[in-house]
This record gives structure tokens, sequence and C-alpha cells, in this order.
């Protein structure tokens, strides 16, 4: 049993066969999915699919990259959608510095807002953190938020073990099958209390479906891979993110 923590299902290569998506990843065991929205307009899609499908569940916010194109409401966009059923987090949001499609300056502002309505609400956080570790981590300390998650996980153990001890939970995706050793090095750090797993489809397939749409039915091939890493089973691996999604995400 397993909770893909991170998909992007409104993405059309997904939403197109929505119901077909949905089928496979319960067949693969596959419980329940967080679909994650990267603007408004996503995020009212988003919603949308956790209304017709009851395994699937929304968190809205803006990413980084989509921050520098924002309406002068969006903050009161933003808290309307999050008082919707089913919406589960405010993500993805974040950092990224490795495309600055948007300024830093943009970047850091919006994100700032939202780690506030993400504590006016009492929501956990689905944080994007791409080359940005130091200023992603100065705003939740000053801010003294610590309810999030690292999606996608890109730093090294030692990072880790920073956010983690700050209150943070790490999850990994495709990425943890790649054979980077500062990846797998990070995997086997995070304790397994502390450790979630996600797909980012359909971005990101796991070794065994590279060159492929990924999606949430791939999530097995990514808690094989931890298991190995951390010289578990994986059923030990699959209870305890499961556990863990469900308790950080209030799901029912």
């Amino acid at each position: 049993m397993f909770v893909d923590t991170h998909a992007h299902l409104n993405y059309p290569a997904l939403n197109s066969q929505l119901s077909s998506v949905i089928a496979r990843a319960i067949e693969a065991g596959v419980t329940r999915i967080i679909n994650v929205a990267t603007d408004l307009q996503s995020a009212e899609k988003v919603q949308d699919s956790a209304t017709k499908f009851d395994d699937v569940f929304a968190a809205v916010g803006i990413h980084p990259q989509d921050s520098a194109k924002l309406p002068a409401d969006w903050q009161i966009r933003l808290q309307e959608l999050l008082s919707k059923p089913k919406v589960v987090a405010v993500g993805e949001i974040g950092l990224d510095y490795y495309r600055e499609y948007s300024p830093k300056a943009t970047q850091i502002q919006v994100f700032r807002e939202q780690v506030l309505i993400a504590r006016e609400f009492g929501l956990p956080m689905i944080l994007h953190d791409r080359q940005a570790h130091e200023d992603l981590k100065q705003i939740l300390t000053e801010i003294g938020y610590y309810k999030g998650v690292l999606h996608c996980f890109s730093g090294n153990a030692a990072f880790a073990q920073e956010m983690i001890n700050l209150g943070f939970k790490v999850s990994f995706t495709g990425n943890a099958t790649y054979g980077n050793k500062k990846t797998e090095q990070a995997v086997q750090a995070v304790p397994l209390e502390k450790l979630m797993i996600e797909t980012d489809a359909p971005f990101l397939s796991p070794e065994g479906k590279r060159g492929e749409i990924n999606e949430p039915a791939n999530i097995l091939l990514i808690a094989e891979k931890i298991s190995m890493l951390k010289d578990m089973p994986l059923e030990t691996v699959a209870a305890a993110t499961t556990h863990n999604a469900i308790t950080f995400f209030n799901l029912p």
C-alpha cells in the first residue's frame, strides 16, 4: 500500500487518460494521490479532480517559476481555494535558482507570503527547493513554520539532517533510482519516520520507465529502490511512508 504524495495529474499527458491512470495506480497498490498545483489555474483543476475521484486529494500553491505572473488578488484567490474540500496542503511552493523564470526577489516574496498563509491555515507545505537551500531554510526559520516536506529532495545528507532537525520531512521521486551517490546517501540518512515517496508524475520517470510518461503506478519502482538503499523490506518502507503521508496530510 502506497501514497503518491506528489503528482501533477492535470498535465495533458495524464489528464487525457485520468480514469485509466488512477485505475493503474490502484492496481499497483496506490491508495491515495496528492495532486499538486503550480499556479492558480492548475489549483482550480486539482481541486476539481479531488472532487471527482475518491482517491485523489489536492494541494494548491504557486510554484516559484510561476511567481512573476500573478494577478493582484492572488493571495485572496489562493485562500479561497485552500478553504475547499479535500485540499490538504499548500504547494508546490518554494525557490528555484536553477532556472530563473521568475526573479529571485519575486520568488522570495511570493514564497514568504505563502508560508505565512500556510501557517494561518495550519496546513502542511510541499516545498520546492532547487539550488536555493540556504535562502529556503532562512525564510522558513525566520517565519518559524516547520510543517513541510522537501519534495524531490536534491540536497546532500547533511542538509537533509538540518531540515529534519527543524521538523521537516523529506520526499524522494524517481531521482532516487538514477544512481546519483549524493541522493542515495541522502536516502540512507533520512530516518524512516521522516520519509515520504512520490512520483512527480508526469516527470522524473524512475529507472525501468525512463523515456516514458511517468504516472503514480510507478511508485512501486521508487519504493523498491529505497528499500534496497536502506536495506529493509519493501513492506516496511511501504507501511512507514504510507503512515507518514496519512499523518502529515491528515488523510482519511
